[in-house]
């Protein structure tokens, strides 16, 4: 798997070398994924590259090696690129590779916002929430501030890309943004702390079976106020987790 940087913008203007860059790869024979836009695939004989565009940042990766070094030198001919060789990080995720799988995680980021809540010592806890709720709950002078409870949980949000045991816990948080409560407060804490303890999880890729399964799962009415209900999936290529989601 290889990274690149593109420059681009200078060349044709912030508003087009988007548009540029992704006509000139039709033309090499890529097709735009179905499933989101910005993945490109390349299919030839038995080769099958796949091209993903994130702002001015491009990873590559595929079956053939010697596939890749082409349409790689043939974009370096068109534009101004610098090859940033075996990718290790991708939008802050780490990606370390090894002979039949690859891990993602995000520790450095994890890291940063603990940080950011002068969290960074503190004592971890085993599980990211509860079920029941203290009755008094102490005020913390840094995350009962409105502003900082939401940039933290807007930080969360970005996290549960390789942490899918947050995720639910951070959909939680994410419902009382607009006036979250001492109660919140205390549950954004926690999971803080479920952080420390877990900062170096890691998200497995395996090789393995294309058996594609998923498993999905809902309370009844969880919400004593409107009464909603709380859904979750998750999907599994083989082994590998691929997909997840909570949604209120």
């Amino acid at each position: 798997m290889q990274a690149a940087k593109i420059n681009l913008r200078a060349q044709t203007g912030a508003p087009k070398w988007y548009n540029t860059f992704m006509n000139h790869l039709l033309t090499l024979g890529f097709q735009h994924s179905q499933a989101y836009p910005s993945l490109l695939t390349f299919q030839h004989n038995q080769s099958q590259i796949f091209l993903l565009v994130y702002v001015d940042d491009i990873l590559v990766t595929g079956n053939n090696q010697e596939v890749i070094n082409n349409i790689l030198s043939k974009l370096h001919a068109q534009f101004n690129m610098q090859n940033l060789g075996t990718v290790h990080h991708f939008l802050g995720i780490k990606i370390q590779q090894f002979k039949d799988k690859f891990f993602l995680s995000q520790a450095s980021y994890a890291t940063s916002i603990l940080t950011s809540a002068n969290l960074t010592h503190c004592n971890p806890l085993a599980n990211p929430s509860c079920t029941k709720l203290p009755p008094e709950v102490a005020e913390d002078t840094i995350l009962s501030e409105p502003s900082t409870y939401r940039r933290i949980t807007g930080s969360l949000q970005y996290l549960t890309l390789t942490r899918p045991d947050i995720t639910y816990a951070v959909n939680v948080l994410s419902q009382h943004m607009h006036d979250p409560s001492s109660q919140h407060v205390y549950l954004l804490k926690r999971l803080l702390r479920y952080i420390r303890g877990t900062v170096d999880f890691r998200l497995p890729i395996l090789k393995n079976q294309l058996k594609l399964t998923t498993y999905s799962d809902a309370d009844w009415a969880s919400d004593a106020t409107t009464r909603k209900s709380t859904t979750g999936h998750c999907t599994f290529l083989g082994d590998t987790l691929i997909s997840w989601a909570v949604k209120k």
